[in-house]
């Protein structure tokens, strides 16, 4: 079995081996997804001017009122929802999916499930 941390060390190298391959610009901006145990959090990030466009959590009260558990699939979907809801106001159409070095399972999916829903094109 795999200890903690060798876990950690193995998501931050399949991260970095990721970014290597995406960077978010002005047209389509990267939609950066983190997890922790109890919640998961979500972001829009135009990495050319190392901005922070658009955010979204399971800790915002929106979420909260709809869900039980911010650390859930269900919750996550919400979270990818309102990202895309947030990101459509300011403009923002298409993004580049970052999976922090997660498995595209699970939460990290309902996310991007659920900002496609919402209308986001990736």
């Amino acid at each position: 079995m795999f200890k903690r941390e060798d876990r950690k060390v193995a998501r931050t190298k399949r991260h970095r081996r990721l970014r290597k391959r995406i960077a978010g610009t002005q047209d389509s901006p990267r939609l950066a997804v983190a997890r922790s145990l109890k919640h998961i959090y979500a972001q829009v990030i135009d990495d050319q001017s190392g901005t922070t466009l658009v955010f979204a959590s399971s800790l915002d009260p929106e979420i909260r009122s709809q869900a039980k558990n911010g650390g859930n699939t269900e919750a996550a979907r919400l979270v990818g929802k309102l990202i895309a809801q947030r990101a459509q106001e300011k403009g923002i159409k298409r993004v580049v999916f970052d999976r922090g070095g997660n498995l595209y399972h699970g939460r990290v999916a309902a996310v991007a499930e659920g900002a496609r829903e919402s209308g986001l094109e990736f």
